[in-house]
């Protein structure tokens, strides 16, 4: 076996931040864990909720934005359609396993990715509010210990204490992730994440072969970890690119900001999800996360700008029924945002709320003034799960 010298920042070099696991029960901890399970996928850049989920039966759509739609939808109901390649969510909505919900954000309007990336991650009520995350107060409030499978703890899993660190999140250059480089690895890490780490490789078989270590195949991963008797309740999986200024969709499909390229493969990444979990898929919730939406008119290079609301997905076992929850706005220039977005009628909170509440059965009330600190947060919980 080739004795591999891996500094710790050396392997922070050598490796990418896509693949975060969190809430790992340590040695010697007896509570049991709980019955449901959540995964956020991050849709950085500002996914396009209109193009993602086009609501046909607004007569404004079409007029404009033609220039950048595709003629090829998948129907979901009268009025709303899917993008086609998100063929894989079309399947769970067929089989009540997927909802979306659409015309929502997070309460930030001012269109700047940092801002809105740490308010997404952060949940507090304005950017850089909080120095922990809103899925991490969620696990510890659950009383689920703080140690996570990454390297680079995103805030949206950082908790109040303190989280030890201990698995590559993404390997470049390198098409497996062999025996060698795992023990290199756990070297650089504390004893008992080491241990950890190796009792998860050893017991769990989440061997990938030699897939590439890409997004899709960190997706099924992620899906094998949790549903180990011990593996990790909640993960994080970013899916970079969808900041779209230009050519947003068919006129340039081979361009890396093309967004049905993008949700292509975000729908991959669902799909692999589903895969890696197998039976835990039941009792599972992902949903996703996008720092804002997009113009609702097209700009002069086949794209569009920061916006303010977007579509949210939602898919996994603890779905029972699709719907498309929406108060829809409109999409004439008096019914934008500031005459050029679509405006938010639904707190997209309330949706990472009502999610918290399922996976890992905390209290409305507790998740609004401890996780989001706005007691007045509104339950949306019925409109989701029932």
């Amino acid at each position: 076996m080739p004795n591999f010298k891996l500094s710790r920042r050396d392997f922070l070099k050598a490796t990418g931040a896509s693949l975060f696991l969190a809430g790992i029960p340590l040695q010697g901890y007896t509570k049991d864990k709980p019955s449901g399970n959540i995964s956020v996928i991050i849709l950085e850049g500002g996914m396009d909720g209109l193009t993602a989920v086009p609501p046909f039966g607004d007569p404004n759509l079409v007029a404009m934005r033609e220039s950048i739609m595709s003629d090829k939808y998948l129907k979901l109901n009268s009025f709303f359609g899917l993008h086609s390649r998100l063929k894989t969510l079309s399947s769970l909505m067929a089989i009540d396993n997927a909802s979306i919900v659409h015309a929502t954000a997070f309460p930030y309007k001012k269109r700047s990715h940092f801002e809105g990336q740490d308010l997404m991650e952060g949940g507090g009520l304005s950017p850089f509010s909080q120095k922990t995350g809103w899925l991490g107060r969620s696990l510890e409030l659950a009383k689920i210990p703080g140690s996570a499978l990454s390297l680079n703890m995103p805030l949206i899993l950082r908790g109040y204490s303190e989280n030890d660190t201990y698995f590559p999140a993404s390997i470049r250059n390198s098409t497996s992730l062999n025996a060698s480089l795992i023990d290199a690895i756990s070297k650089v890490h504390s004893k008992a994440g080491s241990d950890i780490f190796k009792k998860v490789r050893n017991k769990s078989r989440l061997t990938l072969g030699n897939k590439p270590r890409d997004i899709v195949s960190l997706a099924e991963y992620a899906g094998k970890a949790i549903a180990q008797k011990n593996g990790p309740v909640a993960s994080v999986i970013r899916i970079p690119l969808f900041d779209s200024h230009a050519h947003q969709d068919y006129k340039d499909p081979h361009s890396a900001l093309n967004h049905g390229r993008n949700l292509e493969k975000f729908d991959q990444v669902l799909a692999a999800y589903k895969k890696g979990l197998g039976d835990a898929w039941d009792n599972s919730i992902i949903l996703t996360l996008t720092e804002f939406g997009r113009t609702v008119k097209v700009n002069g290079s086949w794209g569009t700008d920061h916006g303010f609301a977007s579509a949210g997905i939602l898919a996994g076992g603890l779905i029972s029924k699709a719907r498309v929850i929406a108060d829809w706005p409109g999409l004439s220039n008096s019914e934008q945002f500031e005459g050029r977005d679509l405006m938010s009628t639904i707190d997209y909170r309330s949706v990472c709320a009502a999610c918290i509440e399922r996976a890992l059965g905390l209290d409305h009330d507790l998740i609004a003034s401890e996780v989001f600190f706005d007691s007045k947060l509104p339950r949306i919980f019925d409109e989701i799960f029932s």
